[in-house]
């Protein structure tokens, strides 16, 4: 569950001088000495990207396909919004429970997308085009369902509350399954920006393989921008329920922005463009400075989108406003490389950046992602960050990149995988109803609310099914973790962590099969 804009950035309170002083001393030593025992490692990148789109199999609700690779799941949520005479079958589940969220769901998408429509030739040459293409459909098939009219979009099903007092399969479920809905008198400008992102770049995904299915996508994305900028507002001020779980913190005109571009992109509509740069400051996209992009604060994201245009010919005429973009996302990319001045985002004494302690891998898989796409585009632009006190080239921030991709898959501190099922040492205690009880398949006993509660939650045993691909909360500050099914701070996995690692881990695989390439070219040289 996504909480996290509550909970204190620091781990723990202040420890007595005499430990912080010895504390300190130890984070010196790790860090001096840790990445040199872990410059051996070498990880199987492929291996990471196929895992990570297995993932998405697992969290599908409706009926699953005849394809489905995971066997220990099964049909479930079949009579989602039954109760109120629509169609809301399908789409995903966020993370370790069964409420299906509007708004983390179509980052998810967008982030999916987005990293096809950058890595689309490498995860292609990796086998895994088409997984990833399933995956993405999964969840744009059920925002067409849940878009019903121009200005109704079905924004969740299930709540949180009564959903968190049950532990059992999703194929069980006997908790509340009311859906909620935003519309023109209860406006969630948020969620249809998001919403509408999501539907444009998976348009652009789509549209040489299946181009009446990508129109189909960029209509409803369209009507989806207009109904929420008309009508604006943000979701989680008429969707009480969500409040707990995804708050709007950042509000929406991060939203209509990213929205925006991403209908830019998909059209080449002079309109979207106007927008994005009209309203620059008054939303906010030339005035936050971020350290963070996540399923809330799209800002930074946009702002590397925005900038990305100024080498093209055409955009020489909003140069002024997409410098000023430009500046936030430099703001953004050197504050994840330690190279601004003052404002840094942290890391842990492992080299982890740490954002928050709540979920912290989400912002690091997002840090990621951007900061491999924008090498790319500097690379190819013949082009380098400008950072305070110096420029940096695309191969460090590409080497800082990996570094992180590296963190997670083992070369960290407790030497373990905080991608689910990769390497020989991972969470096996992840917090995940249908991963944490026997499978469906083999026991179609009926498991009751409570009775997961008291025959499997409490269980010291490794979960029975393994959630392959789901990338946990993580760590803490120190590099700690515990791997305890009650620690859903560090054990819980959601979509959104693992979406934006598909491309990162195909272009490092590339990279990986390029240097055994060359290597394997270079003369031989006789010694005596």
């Amino acid at each position: 569950m996504a909480m996290e804009k509550k909970k204190q950035r620091h781990c723990y309170g202040p420890a007595p001088k005499t430990t912080r002083r010895f504390a300190k001393l130890w984070g010196v030593l790790l860090i001096s000495i840790f990445p040199i025992l872990n410059t051996g490692l070498a990880f199987d990148y492929g291996d990471a990207l196929k895992k990570s789109l297995l993932y998405f199999e697992s969290q599908r609700s409706g009926r699953l396909p005849y394809n489905q690779r995971v066997a220990w799941r099964h049909h479930s949520g079949l009579t989602d919004g039954l109760e109120q005479g629509v169609d809301l079958v399908g789409g995903y589940y966020d993370a370790g429970d069964h409420v299906k969220f509007g708004l983390p769901m179509a980052f998810t998408v967008t982030m999916l997308s987005w990293t096809v429509i950058e890595f689309q030739h490498q995860i292609a040459i990796a086998g895994e085009l088409e997984h990833a293409l399933e995956a993405i459909k999964w969840g744009t098939d059920y925002f067409i369902k849940a878009h019903t009219s121009p200005n109704v979009l079905w924004a969740e099903v299930g709540d949180g509350d009564t959903d968190h007092y049950c532990w059992q399969r999703p194929e069980d479920m006997t908790t509340s399954r009311q859906a909620y809905k935003i519309d023109e008198d209860h406006p969630g400008s948020d969620l249809a920006g998001e919403t509408a992102a999501a539907m444009a770049a998976a348009s652009i995904v789509f549209k040489k393989t299946n181009p009446h299915y990508s129109h189909l996508l960029l209509h409803h994305a369209q009507q989806l921008f207009e109904f929420g900028d008309k009508y604006r507002g943000k979701y989680d001020e008429n969707i009480g329920v969500v409040k707990n779980y995804y708050a709007s913190v950042s509000g929406y005109k991060d939203e209509l922005l990213w929205g925006a571009l991403w209908l830019y992109k998909a059209t080449d509509n002079e309109i979207y463009l106007e927008y994005v740069i009209n309203k620059a400051h008054f939303f906010g996209g030339i005035g936050w400075a971020m350290t963070e992009f996540s399923w809330d604060v799209k800002y930074a994201g946009l702002q590397i989108m925005a900038s990305k245009l100024l080498v093209e010919e055409k955009h020489r005429e909003h140069g002024e406003t997409l410098e000023r973009y430009r500046s936030k996302a430099e703001h953004y990319l050197c504050s994840c490389l330690n190279r601004n001045n003052g404002t840094n985002v942290d890391r842990t004494p492992g080299g982890l950046l740490h954002i928050r302690q709540w979920n912290n891998m989400q912002y690091v898989s997002t840090a990621a992602f951007l900061l491999t796409m924008y090498s790319d585009f500097l690379q190819n632009s013949n082009q380098k960050l400008n950072c305070h006190g110096g420029s940096v080239d695309h191969e460090e921030i590409l080497g800082f990149a990996k570094s992180q991709v590296d963190y997670i898959l083992g070369s960290n501190p407790m030497n373990m995988s905080y991608l689910v099922g990769f390497g020989p040492k991972y969470p096996a205690r992840v917090h995940h109803r249908g991963a944490s009880i026997v499978s469906y398949r083999e026991n179609k006993g009926f498991i009751g609310c409570t009775q997961g509660y008291d025959n499997w939650y409490g269980r010291e045993e490794p979960n029975p099914n393994v959630l392959v691909g789901a990338l946990v909360g993580g760590p803490d500050c120190q590099d700690n973790f515990t791997d305890l099914r009650s620690n859903y701070m560090q054990t819980e996995a959601c979509t959104y962590n693992t979406a934006p690692l598909v491309g990162v881990f195909a272009k490092l695989l590339q990279m990986e099969d390029q240097k055994s390439h060359d290597d394997l070219n270079q003369p031989l040289v006789a010694s005596f």
